[in-house]
């Protein structure tokens, strides 16, 4: 998936314009960087187009313990959103990134994060759910 790809489909998951979608991706993956650990964002940015890896290239060695909340405000106050836009990109740039990063990549970040976060991972992360036959 190109920049631009990737931008719009942040845009069309809560129907923003592309020019909302960038500065509410950028805020929310230098987010993540924060919450995540150096070695992962470097995982994560390695599959990203090239004009976001950037956006993960501060994170530290350790990650900052902060939950779903505080991950919220940093995006808002970073892309200088209201809450429920930041809400809502922050979750459409999750979306996002399930479709375009591998489903082992996707699963790494997500495991790194606490559970009050799967409010923005969408109905499954569960990435090796078995299936039963009839049902």
């Amino acid at each position: 998936m190109n920049h631009t790809e990737f931008i719009q489909s942040v845009a069309a998951k809560p129907q923003m314009s592309p020019a909302q979608a960038e500065p509410i991706t950028r805020a929310a993956l230098e987010t993540l960087a924060e919450r995540i650990t150096g070695g992962q964002a470097r995982d994560l940015a390695s599959q990203l187009p090239e004009e976001l890896k950037g956006c993960l290239s501060f994170a530290g060695v350790n990650p900052e313990p902060f939950g779903l909340p505080e991950f919220l405000e940093r995006v808002q106050a970073r892309a200088a959103v209201d809450l429920q836009a930041a809400t809502d990109g922050a979750r459409a740039v999750f979306d996002t990134l399930r479709e375009a990063i591998s489903a082992k990549e996707y699963g790494d970040f997500i495991d790194q994060l606490p559970q009050d976060f799967r409010q923005l991972t969408g109905p499954s992360v569960n990435r090796m759910e078995t299936r039963r036959v009839g049902t």
